[in-house]
């Protein structure tokens, strides 16, 4: 059995001398006041074990990793039909484009760029409140992770609903073509409060253990999707789940993964286990620069790569 915090605590070490690579997201003012200079790792494994190193037990704000925990909710709420208002195609463009959009009348190409999470906010709350939405991913998320303590960091969620001019552009336009059925305000209060959900490594590793095991969360027993839904969001996740460095990150690293630009990034290795890795510094495409390297670094030791050792 391959010795996974030997593997973690060497990750670590050899990464030490290069904390503060990237650049933090300034542009959501609580973001720019991160400390760059720090770095976490979990491993949850489906046998229940969880592994750790560094800051991995410090929460961060998760913000586009929350987009894997909204469109299991959508889906599970109308199914294959959520398809008729987002695509599942990668996008190569920006994950704030509004370019794409435009050309491609109001549709987005995926739902991990912001346009395509914002219509999986829309589809979360058809019958709801903003805020009755945003409780039931709180609740939903404390769920597969096992952990009542979760929360979301309203200074984030406020600072994002201040500065978030781009993404209510991006709303206005697909409401204007019909692609979204609530108010824009009120989706926009769902979407920018799911991406200022605050959670620690260890907590998040948790947290994605359901994609790992088939749709079953291992450590509760508890069914939360099917195995079929699992593989399907794995393989969004493998195509889309880094924006326009998606393929990038698949050549590299070879497991389906979701980033979010507070420096996160969740990765699943089917039938083996979830990881999260948090360094807040972002490469040119809004990726964590050293969480990639060190899932990287992972794969390669321990042969987890989807496409073979």
């Amino acid at each position: 059995m391959t010795d996974l915090q030997a593997i973690l605590d060497s990750i670590h070490a050899e990464l030490s001398p290069r904390l503060g690579e990237g650049k933090v997201a300034d542009y959501i003012p609580e973001l720019a006041k991160v400390d760059p200079n720090q770095f976490g790792m979990a491993i949850a494994t489906v046998d229940g074990n969880v592994r750790s190193v560094g800051h991995a037990d410090i929460p961060f704000s998760i913000q586009s990793i929350s987009k894997v925990f909204m469109l299991t909710l959508a889906l599970g709420k109308v199914g294959e039909g959520l398809w008729k208002r987002v695509g599942r195609e990668p996008s190569g463009t920006a994950f704030n484009s509004i370019v794409q959009l435009e050309r491609e009348e109001g549709i987005p190409r995926n739902p991990f760029i912001n346009a395509g999470a914002i219509a999986v906010s829309d589809v979360v709350l058809s019958g709801h409140a903003p805020r009755e939405a945003i409780g039931e991913l709180l609740r939903f998320v404390r769920y597969v992770a096992d952990d009542e303590s979760i929360t979301i960091d309203d200074k984030v969620a406020r600072s994002e609903t201040q500065t978030g001019f781009r993404n209510v552009a991006l709303a206005n336009f697909m409401r204007a073509y019909g692609n979204l059925d609530h108010p824009v305000e009120h989706v926009l209060g769902v979407y920018f409060h799911q991406c200022a959900l605050s959670m620690s490594c260890e907590q998040l590793a948790r947290a994605g253990l359901y994609l790992a095991a088939r749709g079953t969360n291992p450590i509760t027993g508890h069914s939360v999707v099917s195995p079929k839904r699992a593989r399907r969001i794995n393989a969004l996740m493998l195509t889309c789940g880094h924006y326009d460095g998606s393929g990038d990150f698949a050549y590299h690293v070879g497991l389906p993964g979701k980033s979010g630009v507070g420096g996160g990034i969740l990765a699943v290795a089917p039938g083996i286990g979830s990881i999260a890795v948090w360094s807040p510094g972002l490469n040119k495409v809004g990726n964590s620069q050293l969480g990639a390297v060190a899932l990287e670094m992972l794969t390669a030791r321990t042969g987890w790569s989807v496409f073979g050792d």
